[in-house]
């Protein structure tokens, strides 16, 4: 049996209404604040596509207005399931805008547990948008993504399996300066900027590192790079976080 679900959201993000349309309606612009690698057929009709770990999964654009108003709808599954996305833009005094995300659709069986994930998952990836938008605005971020099964281990002794392997402090929150030195991977020098039971994100001078370590699922990690030298990073994490949970 399906539910029908919605949560919509806003944000005041610090960008244009151009600079949050090139965020959200170009693949590179959501490669480098969302999940996954994506591509958008610039019009009504065309194809937006994700692929996350080898998984891609497509939409059609229902809706193209530059600098207005984007939205795209997943295909329906035999069961009747399907996702819908809805960003209205909306241009504010001295460069600011306000970004209206509208989620619905329908889910499954299960969709008490994934309806919570994604409320509580909306309000991160707007706070990282708003990362983007503040601090690598006008550069292109390479997306990284890496996944790793933790077993039956709670999410605390998880969080704190990779709290050991970066050489974090017990405890974070917003504004903790940390200097990370991840096994066979260059060291992080940064922020934490956000911090809660279920992920943290560090923002450094040339990427936004995210570590989501769950609540019961898979340990996911969503990198965006900005710096010169990305090649071979995506193998480096992977190897890192399988080592991490060993």
């Amino acid at each position: 049996m399906t539910h029908p679900f919605e949560i919509e959201l806003a944000t005041t993000l610090p960008a244009t209404p151009e600079e949050v349309w090139e965020a959200i309606a170009t693949g590179p612009g959501i490669d480098s604040w969302f999940m996954g690698r994506n591509d958008v057929e610039p019009r009504e009709g065309g194809v937006a596509g994700m692929e996350t770990g080898g998984h891609r999964e497509e939409a059609v654009v229902t809706a193209y207005e530059p600098g207005r108003r984007f939205a795209t709808r997943t295909g329906t599954a035999d069961d009747g399931r399907f996702m819908a996305f809805e960003y209205l833009i909306e241009g504010r005094e001295q460069g600011s805008t306000v970004l209206r995300v509208v989620h619905s659709g329908l889910l499954g069986d299960d969709w008490e547990d994934e309806y919570d994930a994604l409320r509580r998952g909306w309000p991160f990836h707007l706070h990282t948008l708003g990362q983007y938008l503040r601090h690598f605005r006008g550069r292109t971020g390479v997306p990284v993504f890496a996944v790793a099964m933790p077993g039956d281990r709670p999410a605390e002794e998880v969080r704190a399996a990779l709290y050991r392997a970066l050489s974090l402090p017990a405890s974070l929150v917003d504004g903790t300066r940390v200097h990370v030195e991840p096994a066979g991977l260059p060291p992080l020098d940064g922020e934490v900027v956000w911090a809660d039971d279920e992920r943290f994100e560090v923002r450094t001078g040339d990427g936004l590192y995210t570590f989501h370590h769950g609540i019961g699922g898979p340990v996911l990690m969503f990198h965006h790079l900005f710096g010169p030298n990305p090649h071979g990073a995506e193998v480096a994490w992977q190897e890192w976080l399988a080592a991490a949970l060993a």
